[in-house]
């Protein structure tokens, strides 16, 4: 009993060293954060990620951040993100243009053809190609996360 209040000591401990470090927003913070456009190791070669499309079906859609994004053409963007197998997980994004900025709200949840179906817990590097009603430009693109 004693080695377990050592433990649980230092894991509080931790905690509290831990938790100004983690990032948390204030109320003084934007809730809308700029995505970064550098591209990591794996978004250099694309061949590494899955393309998916839109799936506006999807079951339980909860909100996922992208991890960064890509100019495809004039008026389409490929934002690039951590999502879990597809043949069960599905996303979907909504997105809000205004003259300075692109904002894209994107949303992973079961596929409606996999509810109640068994499904690995695999992670996959997924992509979606987004055709935005006017061209890019020099707008800055935002993740609504």
């Amino acid at each position: 009993m004693r080695t377990m209040s050592r433990y649980t000591l230092a894991a509080a401990a931790f905690g509290v060293l831990i938790a100004p470090m983690s990032g948390c927003a204030t109320s003084d913070e934007p809730a809308i954060l700029p995505v970064q456009t550098d591209l990591r190791p794996e978004d250099a070669n694309p061949s590494i990620r899955t393309p998916l499309t839109a799936d506006p079906t999807l079951v339980n859609p909860h909100p996922i951040p992208f991890t960064s994004w890509n100019r495809l053409g004039e008026n389409k963007i490929g934002v690039n993100f951590e999502t879990g197998n597809p043949e069960c997980f599905a996303v979907d994004a909504t997105v809000t243009e205004t003259p300075e900025t692109v904002t894209v709200a994107l949303r992973s949840g079961t596929r409606a053809d996999s509810v109640n179906k068994m499904c690995t817990m695999n992670m996959v590097l997924g992509t979606l190609e987004i055709t935005l009603d006017s061209p890019l430009g020099d707008r800055e693109v935002f993740d609504a996360a």
